[in-house]
């Protein structure tokens, strides 16, 4: 019997419906990050983003995926990925990793995620928090980067490695990069083939040719990478308690160049410190 697998490879149509569900997904986070402060509580950002997507005629693909109900991923501190939203306020000074994802109505998906550090705190623990989501987003940005000129993904894994080594955090604590958790494809589901690595590999991983489209999604912790799912089963904490940040952008490879789906902009600030422009989609 044979076995139907869907191309990860879609044609200029497909890739125009994706752009749809990228900025909607772009836009729940812009909120969210508006609204994070001391004393908001996870399960109250988790409704904000939940109103921008469905009042733009879209759903929560979060809420498609079995067993779950919220419509962002909402990690705090030692979480570093798959928190769930709920009754825990947010403190002063906390590193928040917010994941969303948006499905639109003719089956597209998008999926993003940032890190903010909230105001307040301890001071040099805010200060060593950023440092952790600057280097974290500046890998996921080497990523892409490396994505518009790559023959295949494993390229993408080995830029993402290293940025971060080249770039080690002042604490002089090692930097954890998590290898449980990947980078994935995206299209008519949130989670597709191909798998894109966070690190080196002796893989080389799919073809990177027009038509592609992924999730570049590294997630760091400030020490040790060993990490563990909490009761919940969901949560992905670090064993040693050290912090998590995670960011996340879905991108399409095209006939002229890349466009990063989720960034109103393409991606283009992001991708000027790499000497990247990138091509909106004709």
């Amino acid at each position: 019997m044979s076995v139907f697998r869907r191309s990860p490879y879609k044609n200029a149509a497909q890739l125009r419906g994706m752009v749809a569900p990228g900025l909607i997904t772009a836009a729940s986070l812009d909120e969210v990050r508006r609204a994070i402060r001391p004393g908001i509580t996870t399960g109250e950002l988790d409704a904000i983003a939940n109103r921008v997507i469905t009042g733009r005629g879209a759903r929560s693909n979060f809420q498609m995926v079995r067993g779950y109900r919220h419509t962002t991923c909402i990690s705090v501190n030692d979480q570093v990925v798959h928190g769930i939203p709920g009754e825990r306020v947010i403190q002063p000074g906390d590193i928040v990793s917010i994941d969303s994802g948006a499905e639109t109505a003719d089956g597209w998906n998008g999926d993003s995620a940032i890190t903010i550090v909230v105001p307040g705190g301890d001071p040099d623990v805010a200060a060593r928090r950023e440092e952790l989501s600057r280097v974290t987003e500046g890998s996921m940005w080497a990523g892409i980067a490396a994505l518009a000129s790559a023959s295949h993904l494993g390229e993408v894994g080995a830029a993402i490695q290293e940025y971060i080594e080249a770039n080690p955090l002042s604490s002089g604590e090692p930097a954890g990069i998590l290898r449980d958790y990947v980078g994935h494809g995206i299209g008519r589901r949130m989670h597709e083939a191909p798998s894109i690595f966070n690190y080196r590999t002796e893989e080389r991983g799919a073809d990177v040719r027009p038509g592609l489209t992924v999730c570049i999604e590294p997630m760091m912790t400030s020490g040790s990478e060993e990490v563990f799912v909490e009761d919940d089963d969901w949560t992905v904490s670090t064993v040693d308690g050290s912090d998590g940040s995670h960011w996340e952008h879905s991108v399409a490879v095209h006939d002229g160049g890349i466009w990063v789906l989720t960034a109103p902009d393409g991606g283009a600030a992001g991708l000027a410190p790499f000497g990247v422009a990138p091509t909106p989609l004709a």
